[in-house]
């Protein structure tokens, strides 16, 4: 089963896997990673909150990469720098939360509150 995310100095657990949906599957809207097929209620709700872990920990970790995206875009040795207000036209973000997640990027560049490794986990809010 998933581990919750880490905050502050905790280390990262590694999410419950989340497995392949062919094709044909993932084209019927009643069809959502076999959960329809589990019969037994315990075993459905341990599969369902392994995916809920597992999925917001891929977006804990893609928020990251998005900030992380967003700083270096920011940054102002770059020639071709985005502004907040373009960076947060490009994520669909305002400016005032594109001009937050620049700091959370470059906190996270820095390693601010992690394992000095570049990416620690810092909330953007």
């Amino acid at each position: 089963m998933a581990e919750p995310t880490p905050r502050r100095n905790e280390p990262r657990l590694r999410p419950a896997p989340l497995l392949f949906e062919p094709a044909e599957a993932a084209g019927d809207p009643e069809h959502f990673f076999d959960l329809e097929s589990i019969d037994d209620p315990r075993a459905l709700l341990d599969r369902a909150t392994e995916l809920t872990q597992a999925f917001r920990a891929a977006a804990d970790r893609a928020v990251e990469f998005q900030a992380i995206a967003a700083a270096q875009l920011a940054d102002p040795r770059r020639f071709d720098r985005l502004t907040p207000a373009a960076i947060g036209e490009r994520a669909e973000w305002t400016e005032d939360y594109a001009k937050k997640m620049v700091e959370f990027g470059r906190d996270l560049l820095r390693g601010v509150e992690g394992n000095g490794h570049g990416h620690g986990v810092v909330d953007p809010l």
